[in-house]
C-alpha cells in the first residue's frame, strides 16, 4: 500500500488537532515531529528486517547484524513496544526516544528535542494513546512513503505550524519562495558546499539540494557538504528530522549559537563555503558583542557592530565564510540596514570598499512572519565579474508579490521576474539600477533603494501651463460648489 502526499498531509494535520486543547498551537511542532520521525524509522527499521531475513534465509540471529539497519533500535524502544503501553504512556514514550537517541550517537543524539513527554497535565495518557493509535493508522516504511513523499509532507507541516503561529513562525520557518530566489541567485552547483549559520528548520540547505536536482545534477555529491548551525534546540532538531525524512545520506548541523561560538573550522580558522546563506534574526539584541570586540576568527574585520543590532555581525561571520575563490551568500536583513548610520554606516563603507556587494534587492511587505515590514536581501561575491566590478544592482521588488489575508507571498512569476533582474544586471526602469562604487559614496554610503531607483511615471505628465489650468480649474469648482453650498443652507434657515 503506497500513500499520496495529499492524504499524508491530510493525516498528519489531524495529528497536530488531537493536541488542540491542552497543547498550544506554537507547541504542536514540538510533539509532532518527533513522534512522525519515530513511526518513520520504526517502519523502516520493519522492513530492513524483513530484507535481511530474506536475504539470510530466515536465519534470525544474522537478520540481527546491525550493519543491516541504518539506525539501531534497542530492544523496548520499537513503536509497537510504546503502542501496547496502557499506563504512563509519555514516560514509555521518552524512555524509547532517549533509547534511540543513545543507540546511534553520532546521528541521533538529541533528534527528538527536549518536549515534556511525561507531563501528564498537559499529555494525559488517553490523548497520547490516541495520537499514536493515529500514526499507527498509516505505514511510514520506505515502501508506502518515499522520501519524497514524506518530506513534502514534512514541508507542508511545517508550513501549516507556521501559518497557525505567525509571529512566532519567523523564529524557525523563511517562506519557501524567498529561499527559492536566494538559491536560484546562488546557484549552488554538483559537488559544492553549502552553509547556512542560522538554520532553522534546513529550508534553505534543502532548497539547495532541489536547485541541483532541477538543474540535472547529481545530488549525491553534496552529501557531506551540507552544513548548518542553529541555537534552539527544537528547532535544530526538526531541521535533522527535516534532513533525514528528505533521504539526505549525509549532512551536519550543529545545535549552538553562531556568533558567540561558531562551530565549523578548518584548522584554527573559520570553515569556508561555496554558498552561505541565511535569514537571521532581524536586528537581534544581545547577540554577543562582549566577545566580538575580541573575535579569535578575525569577524569584526569592518567594525563593531552595535550592541542593539546583530546585523552587520552575521554579514561579517557570512563573508567571512565565504570560499575564497567561489564563495557567495545570499543574506536576508530588515531595510534599516540599508541606511542606517553610525557604527553600522562605517561597517557598511568598508565592506562597500572591498567589492564584495553584488545587488541589494528590496522584496515587498509582509513576506515574513512576524514581520510585516519589508525586508532585503543582499547578494555577495568572492571574484564578481569583470564587467561588474566596483559597480552595485540596486533592484527594487517591493511591487512583486501577491497580497494574501495574513501573509502576503511570492509566486513562481515573483521569484523568476526578480531573479531574471539580478542575472541580467541592467537597468530596467523603475525597477533596476546598476550603481558605481563612486555614487553610492557621495551618498555616504547609504544603501536605501528609492536613492537609486525612482519610481516608474505611469500617469499623464503636465506642462507647468496645463498643471496651473487645472488648478485654476479645480479651484473655481471648488468655490462655486461652496456658494451652492450656502444657499442651501440660507435656505433651510440653517444659516443667516
Amino acid at each position: 500500500m503506497s500513500i499520496t502526499l495529499s492524504q499524508l498531509e491530510s493525516h498528519l494535520w489531524k495529528a497536530a488537532w488531537i493536541l488542540k486543547g491542552p497543547v498550544d498551537a506554537a507547541d504542536f511542532k514540538n510533539y509532532i515531529f518527533p513522534l512522525l520521525f519515530f513511526k518513520r524509522i520504526s517502519d523502516v527499521h520493519d522492513e530492513e528486517h524483513e530484507a535481511a531475513l530474506k536475504e539470510f534465509d530466515g536465519d534470525e540471529e544474522a537478520a540481527l547484524f546491525t550493519e543491516n539497519y541504518r539506525f539501531q533500535i534497542p530492544d523496548d524502544c520499537h513503536w509497537q513496544d510504546v503502542r501496547k503501553v496502557a499506563t504512563n504512556v509519555g514516560q514509555s514514550l521518552q524512555t524509547a526516544l532517549r533509547g534511540i537517541e543513545q543507540a546511534n550517537p553520532h546521528t541521533l543524539y538529541g533528534i527528538f528535542g527536549d518536549a515534556q513527554w511525561s507531563n501528564k497535565d498537559r499529555l494525559p495518557d488517553a490523548l497520547l494513546r490516541d495520537l499514536i493509535e493515529h500514526f499507527s493508522a498509516l505505514p511510514l516504511g520506505n515502501t508506502a512513503a518515499q522520501s519524497d513523499i514524506l518530506g513534502q509532507a514534512y514541508e507542508y507541516l511545517l508550513k501549516k505550524f507556521a501559518d497557525a503561529t505567525n509571529k512566532k513562525a519567523g523564529e524557525f520557518y523563511t517562506p519557501r519562495s524567498v529561499v527559492r530566489l536566494m538559491v536560484n541567485i546562488l546557484d549552488p552547483r554538483e559537488g559544492e558546499s553549502v552553509y547556512d549559520p542560522t538554520c532553522g528548520t534546513g529550508g534553505m540547505l534543502l532548497e539547495a539540494i532541489h536547485h541541483v536536482q532541477e538543474t540535472r545534477g547529481d545530488v549525491r555529491t553534496l552529501w557531506g557538504k551540507l552544513y548548518g548551525q542553529e541555537k534552539n534546540l527544537t528547532t535544530s532538531a526538526i531541521a535533522r528530522m527535516n534532513l533525514f525524512l528528505h533521504g539526505v545520506a549525509d549532512f551536519q548541523i550543529v545545535r549552538g549559537d553562531t556568533l558567540r561560538s561558531p562551530a565549523f573550522f578548518l584548522g584554527d580558522s573559520l570553515a569556508t563555503f561555496d554558498c552561505v546563506i541565511a535569514n537571521p534574526p532581524f536586528s537581534l539584541e544581545k547577540w554577543g558583542d562582549e566577545v566580538w570586540s575580541s573575535d579569535p576568527y578575525g569577524r569584526n574585520f569592518a567594525g563593531m557592530p552595535p550592541a542593539k543590532s546583530g546585523d552587520y555581525a552575521f554579514v561579517q561571520h557570512m563573508i567571512k565564510s565565504m570560499a575564497p575563490k567561489t564563495g557567495r551568500m545570499a543574506v536576508v536583513l530588515p531595510h534599516g540596514a540599508l541606511f542606517r548610520m553610525g557604527k553600522e554606516g562605517e561597517i557598511r563603507k568598508k565592506i562597500l570598499g572591498m567589492d564584495l556587494l553584488e545587488a541589494v534587492i528590496g522584496l515587498g511587505p509582509n513576506l515574513f512572519y512576524g514581520a510585516g515590514l519589508a525586508a532585503c536581501i543582499l547578494v555577495f561575491r568572492q571574484k564578481k565579474a569583470k564587467d561588474r566590478k566596483n559597480k552595485v544592482l540596486i533592484v527594487d521588488a517591493s511591487k512583486e508579490f501577491k497580497t494574501g489575508r495574513a501573509q502576503n507571498e511570492l509566486l513562481p512569476e515573483h521569484v523568476e521576474r526578480i531573479h531574471g533582474w539580478v542575472r541580467d544586471c541592467t537597468d530596467v526602469e523603475g525597477i533596476a539600477r546598476v550603481v558605481t562604487l563612486d555614487e553610492i559614496a557621495t551618498n555616504d554610503h547609504n544603501l536605501n533603494i528609492p536613492r537609486y531607483v525612482e519610481p516608474k511615471v505611469t500617469g499623464e505628465v503636465l506642462s507647468i501651463e496645463e498643471a496651473m489650468m487645472r488648478l485654476r480649474e479645480s479651484a473655481d469648482e471648488a468655490f462655486a460648489a461652496e456658494e451652492r453650498l450656502v444657499g442651501i443652507l440660507k435656505q433651510e434657515n440653517i444659516l443667516v
